[in-house]
This record gives C-alpha cells, sequence and structure tokens, in this order.
C-alpha cells in the first residue's frame, strides 16, 4: 500500500508522516505496549512478537477487505524514523453514513500535540476517500475518565454529543465526540 499522510509540524513537535503499518514495525509496536498507560487503554493488548506480528496482519487484512484503515505514525529522526502513535478509521461500511476513529500514542508523544494532528490528518483523508460513499460523519469514543482523550477530540474538531452508558466490554460510561463532513 502506499498510502502516505502527512500531519505539519507545531512549535514543539516535526511533522509526521502516517502510512499502514509494515511487518518490520512489529518491534516498535511491541515496545510500544509495554507503557502501561498505552495498555490500560486498549482492550487488545500485544504482549510478545507474535501479538505484534498478528496485529500488523490484521491492519492489512482491515486494509485488503476496505473496512479497517490503520495507520502507524511516525517522527522522522536523524537515524530513520520512530513510532509514535497510532491512527485508524474503523467500523466503515460503504453506505453507511458513520464510521469510528480511534488512535493510541506512545509515551514520549504525548502532550505535544501528536495526537491530535494524526487524528486530524486520517478524519480528512477519510471524509475525501469516502464522501463519495456516504460517509458524513466520524465518531471518537472514550471512557469518561481519559480526560486527555476529550482534549484530542476537541483539538481535532470533535464535538461532544453524549455521555454513553458503560456496555461490555467498557467498564464505564463513555462520550460520544462527532465530526461532520464540512
Amino acid at each position: 500500500m502506499s498510502i502516505v499522510l502527512h500531519a505539519p509540524p507545531t512549535p514543539s513537535a516535526p511533522g509526521l508522516l502516517l502510512r499502514p503499518w509494515r511487518a518490520g514495525d512489529a518491534g516498535a509496536l511491541l515496545a510500544a505496549y509495554q507503557d502501561p498507560v498505552l495498555r490500560n487503554w486498549t482492550r487488545q493488548p500485544v504482549n510478545t512478537p507474535a501479538d505484534a506480528r498478528a496485529f500488523v496482519r490484521r491492519s492489512r487484512q482491515g486494509w485488503a477487505a476496505d473496512r479497517r484503515f490503520s495507520f502507524a505514525v511516525l517522527e522522522p529522526m536523524p537515524d530513520g524514523e520512530r513510532l509514535v502513535a497510532h491512527v485508524l478509521i474503523k467500523e466503515f461500511t460503504p453506505g453507511r453514513p458513520s464510521a469510528e476513529v480511534g488512535y493510541w500514542t506512545v509515551a514520549p508523544a504525548r502532550g505535544r500535540g501528536v495526537a491530535p494532528r494524526a487524528v486530524d490528518a486520517v478524519t480528512d483523508w477519510a471524509f475525501a476517500r469516502f464522501a463519495a460513499t456516504g460517509l458524513t460523519r466520524l465518531e471518537l469514543l472514550h471512557q469518561v475518565d481519559n480526560p486527555a482523550s476529550c482534549r484530542v477530540a476537541e483539538k481535532s474538531g470533535y464535538a461532544f454529543q453524549e455521555v454513553l452508558p458503560a456496555q461490555p466490554p467498557f467498564p464505564r460510561d463513555g462520550h460520544r465526540h462527532v465530526r461532520h463532513l464540512a
């Protein structure tokens, strides 16, 4: 897959490169999941090299099925690139007006505007790519006890819409934030 997105730099962070996951990303993915904060917010932790390879394989299968679009978010470094986040469009079905955006960031990337820029880049891409299929709305969902995700949603132009009652597999109430095709 040759899709590559870019997010602009800020005063505190360089520009970002977003691309589909590759087999060579498995090590960085496994390292990212060693973070207890990340593990707290994810439903499918990556604990082993086999888990990391399965994550990448599922990501590629989602792209191939044209239903789930996962991006590795990278920062340029003098010696290459460093994984700083993951962002995806999920629950996409042609003809359905809405889909969901999700994301996570690695610990060193938090507080530097990485997540809002990555979410914004993927949101713009999704609306441009899928508006003709009927996509007019993206939702960002998070648990109420995750104020950082509220800030990411707001900075990415996702307006708070409602509180969602807790239901498995989510143990706490949640927030639904929405961004509409402009």
